[in-house]
Parts: C-alpha cells; sequence; structure tokens
C-alpha cells in the first residue's frame, strides 16, 4: 500500500472518530445544551419589588417530591391569573419585564423556575419539567377557577406548556380547562431545530429530549394566541408558523418585531395584543 492511501486512511478513520465522538457528546449532553440554567446564573438577581410589585415566594411539590420555588404576583383585582412558564436559560429573575407586562393589562401572576433552576431542587429534563408544569397548575386551582387561567409560555417554556394543555384538553368538563393558551418565541420540537443547528448529524436517532409540541398542536382543545418575529435568531419564524397551521380553532397569531429576547420589548403593540386576546375569554 503506499504511501498516500496509507495517510488517507490514516485521515479518515481520525475524521470518522472524531464524528463519532461527536456524536458521543451531542447524545449523552444534549441536557447541557438544552437547559442552561446556569446562564447566566442561579442566584436570583431581583424581585417583583424592584419593579414595585408586591410578592409571595410560594414552594411547590412536583409529583416525584421535587421542591420548586416560584412568585406569585397578585394584580390589584386578583379575578384573573396566567400561569408563566419562562425559556430555557436564567431564572424567574430574569423575567420582570414579562410580569409587569402581565401586572399591568390586569392579571395575576404565577412564575415557576423549574427544577434545577433558580432556587428549584433537582435537576431538569423533559418528563421533570411537565411534572413541574402540572403543580404549578393544581397550586393555581386552590386560588382560581380553572376558567380563570391563562397558560403562558416563551421558547422552551411554549413546550411545556403545550404538554400541560394537552392533558388538560382531555377532561371532558369544560369547566376544568384553562380559559387560554400563549405560545411565544417556540419550537416546534427539539429534534427538528436541533437538525437545522446540526445538519451533519443524525439528530432524530441523538435527540433524547423532543419537547414535540407541533405533534400535540391538534390535541390541544383551547383559544391559542401563537406569537413569533420573522427577526427571530435562534427559534426560526417557521417554527411558530408551523404550530399556528397545526393547531385548531380558535387561534389567532401575532408577528413580533425583533430578537428572540428582545421581540416583546421592541413590538409596541405586544401589551395590547395579549389584552385583547385574554379579554375574549376572561374579565379583566
Amino acid at each position: 500500500m503506499s504511501y498516500f492511501k496509507q495517510s488517507l486512511i490514516r485521515i479518515l478513520v481520525s475524521v470518522t472518530i472524531f464524528y463519532l465522538l461527536l456524536m458521543a457528546l451531542l447524545y449523552f449532553y444534549q441536557g447541557r445544551l438544552v437547559y442552561l440554567a446556569d446562564l447566566p446564573g442561579r442566584q436570583l438577581t431581583s424581585t417583583p419589588l424592584d419593579i414595585g410589585l408586591s410578592f409571595q415566594d410560594e414552594w411547590l411539590i412536583a409529583e416525584d417530591g421535587t421542591k420548586l420555588h416560584s412568585w406569585f404576583i397578585p394584580s390589584e383585582k386578583n379575578t384573573a391569573v396566567v400561569l408563566v412558564f419562562h425559556g430555557n436559560a436564567g431564572n424567574i429573575s430574569h423575567r420582570l419585564d414579562t410580569i409587569k407586562i402581565f401586572n399591568e393589562i390586569g392579571l395575576s401572576v404565577l412564575i415557576l423556575d423549574y427544577r434545577g433552576y433558580g432556587q428549584s431542587e433537582g435537576q431538569p429534563d423533559e418528563l421533570g419539567t411537565y411534572q413541574d408544569g402540572r403543580a404549578a397548575w393544581h397550586y393555581l386551582l386552590q386560588k382560581y377557577s380553572a376558567n380563570q387561567i391563562v397558560i403562558f409560555g416563551r421558547s422552551m417554556g411554549g413546550a411545556v406548556a403545550s404538554e400541560l394543555a394537552r392533558e388538560l384538553s382531555e377532561e371532558q368538563d369544560e369547566q376544568v380547562k384553562p380559559a387560554a393558551l400563549i405560545l411565544e418565541s417556540t419550537f416546534t420540537s427539539v429534534p427538528n431545530l436541533g437538525r437545522e443547528l446540526y445538519p451533519l448529524f443524525p439528530i432524530d436517532l441523538l435527540a433524547r429530549i423532543r419537547y414535540d409540541s407541533l405533534a400535540r398542536m391538534n390535541d390541544i382543545s383551547i383559544p391559542t394566541l401563537f406569537i413569533h418575529s420573522a427577526d427571530d435568531e435562534i427559534i426560526p419564524y417557521a417554527h411558530g408558523r408551523a404550530l399556528f397551521n397545526a393547531a385548531r380553532e380558535p387561534k389567532q397569531f401575532y408577528p413580533l418585531q425583533g430578537g428572540h429576547n428582545t421581540g416583546f420589548r421592541l413590538s409596541p403593540e405586544y401589551p395590547r395584543v395579549l389584552k385583547d386576546f385574554i379579554r375574549q375569554y376572561i374579565s379583566i
């Protein structure tokens, strides 16, 4: 065998080993790519008091016993509430803008840190975050009727919100379903997003974390508002449109302006759109 062929074989073997190592990293460490609880950190850097709102620390217990931290921020009337599921980075102390917007349109707020985020115990995983969502829902049912509750999810939180909405849609009694669902800047599924981010890898085979919201859309029988920006640099606009197209009526779509983490701040009509949508189903 010539020296050239030997060199070529060594290169191919090295490239193949490197590729397989990258696949192994994607498979075994994908949780670190999805759950960014340590960015920018788990420490709470502020509270609703910093924006002039009173709040209560609430500790919830998930089905598996995990202790979860949340804030309850009452509105002036306190007749309706929004359950907020945030994105995959940071914690509830980084969501004061969202809390303020919902408070100003007349809603109380319950915002939860998933397991492994902020002051919540445990380590995040897909099934665990679904349990966290159910714990927050059951907590609110002690304070409100189901038809006084709006479920809101941004980015990864949209996947948690979608699963909770799907589970609640299975209930035959309309009185135990939430009033509405809002999905903002969320993806169709982790594998779909992964294929776009890592086109050289067999993502469908590697993805252990799935968050397949697209597959759930037709099972959700709750009025839904979809919000997404064409300028979203993290989750493409096509994901929001695909979710909207797959959803059942009644549904609405609102196009944001600006990037993934700034769109709701840069869209002047955003608070009005939220309020107008919610007022169709709840008196606020």
